[in-house]
């Protein structure tokens, strides 16, 4: 069994389970970015793989404290050890646990810079729309105001001059996105059209 196979096999399909914002697809994008940013810095390849296939894998368990449960389920995964030592694995355990956008703290290694800034997909639109899925979870009753509001609040916290989102790289990918999506969250007028079109063809 490959490194490739078993993480294509048994940990990449985890995320199904989780909600519109963190499915399989998102995993994929972190991945693929990761190993693009950890050969522009010349980091072990194979250990960034793990890393952004692990990232979120804690959310099976809670959302505020995910970053901690998937560096405990990286390390607790005795798979792995065919692969890496102990020393890359607690490395790689530090990077999961750094990936998260509200962390106060720099990353504390090159592989946590890498994977937080890989998971920072900010391609516009499908920010607004995957803000738009994570409000409708918390209100599944809430009407398409209550749910705009929502998103427009964590956006403006999240996102915008000032929010808590911090790019460790500054990889030139992010740094124009984030300056597309802050135009977008300015736009009052087309952010809420973009948080309808996501409204009327989720919900009805």
């Amino acid at each position: 069994m490959t490194l490739q196979h078993y993480i294509e096999q048994t940990i990449i399909p985890q995320y199904d389970a989780f909600d519109g914002g963190h499915q399989r697809d998102h995993a994929q994008m972190v991945i693929d970015e990761s190993l693009k940013l950890a050969r522009e810095h010349h980091a072990d390849g194979q250990m960034a793989y793990v890393i952004a296939a692990y990232h979120d894998l804690g959310l099976r368990y809670d959302r505020e404290l995910h970053h901690i449960h998937s560096g405990e389920i990286l390390m607790a995964d005795e798979t792995l050890r065919q692969w890496f030592t102990e020393e890359q694995l607690l490395i790689m355990r530090d990077a999961v646990e750094d990936h998260r956008a509200s962390a106060k703290r720099p990353p504390r290694t090159i592989y946590g810079a890498i994977v937080a800034e890989a998971d920072r997909q900010i391609v516009p639109v499908l920010v607004i729309h995957r803000t738009m899925a994570y409000s409708a979870k918390l209100f599944p009753e809430g009407d398409f105001e209550t749910l705009y509001q929502r998103s427009k609040e964590h956006l403006l916290e999240k996102y915008a001059e000032g929010g808590y989102m911090r790019l460790w790289l500054n990889s030139e990918r992010n740094v124009r996105s984030l300056e597309e999506l802050r135009a977008l969250i300015r736009d009052e007028r087309q952010l809420r059209q973009l948080c309808r079109e996501w409204y009327e063809r989720y919900t009805h």
